[in-house]
């Protein structure tokens, strides 16, 4: 008798913007797939199970829930932000599209959170108020030459763009390059945040200008925003300014 698998994302990694939603799933659920830091976001039972992988071992991850749920289990693969940004949705898709045929059966639901970009834009006012983009830096899965390709296109655009997996330790020079290309595009006045942990206690909200910006403000725990040439700052004295990007575009800016 197949289970329920669910796909949920913790939010940006404070307790408080998890969704009713995700902990309702979270209560519900018997065992807990995902990367070790995001299952230790989550106040579990002693009844309920934690089976904890490394971050790249996405589908073999996405194989043993559905395994799980497939044998009558109540099953919650865990991704942090929302699963289905840069996490773990795709990957269970993707298992379901090339598993058996019973996998196709499995009662899924998988649960909206809220992801990294969106957490950094709030903290910082409203950078993402017009067209926007995301783009995963990580070369793991795809060529450089596309992640350099669609930033230079986007650029060219105008498009706000929020960068995912800035930099680690394997990586430690992609932003770099990745920011000394949009250089070549964008104003040097351009606003950049380094937005880490945002809504968790060690949060830090960082703002500078592309001409200025430095990646070794990032790590893995940060989401960078580039803006577009129309993104503002509101100076506010004694305050953190406030980034945004108007609703409108003039034609001459396009």
């Amino acid at each position: 008798m197949s289970g329920k698998l669910y796909v949920i994302g913790t939010g940006p990694g404070g307790a408080q913007q998890m969704t009713p939603e995700t902990r309702a799933a979270v209560e519900a659920s018997d065992d807990f797939l995902g990367y070790g830091p995001y299952l230790d976001r989550l106040a579990l039972r002693s009844d309920q199970n934690h089976i904890a992988s490394d971050n790249r071992e996405e589908l073999d991850r996405a194989c043993a829930a559905l395994k799980l749920a497939a044998s009558g289990r109540k099953v919650c693969v865990v991704s942090g932000g929302d699963p289905g940004v840069f996490a773990m949705a795709a990957a269970v898709c993707e298992a379901i599209d090339g598993g058996p045929e019973e996998w196709r059966s499995i009662d899924l639901t998988i649960l909206p959170g809220v992801t990294a970009m969106l957490a950094v834009a709030a903290c910082v006012g409203a950078p993402l108020g017009h067209d926007f983009c995301a783009i995963s830096l990580s070369d793991n899965l795809k060529p450089w030459d596309v992640i350099t390709r669609r930033l230079r296109l986007m650029a060219e655009a105008g498009m706000v763009i929020a960068l995912y997996n800035p930099i680690s330790k394997a990586r430690p020079w992609q932003l770099g390059e990745a920011l000394s290309l949009l250089r070549e595009t964008l104003p040097g006045e351009t606003p950049v945040i380094f937005g880490r942990a945002a809504g968790r206690p060690d949060e830090r909200m960082q703002i500078m200008p592309l001409g200025e910006a430095d990646a070794s403000k990032a790590d893995m725990a940060t989401c960078v925003i580039i803006g577009s040439p129309e993104t503002r700052l509101i100076e506010r004295a004694g305050q953190a300014p406030l980034v945004y990007t108007p609703r409108f575009i003039t034609r001459e800016s396009a």
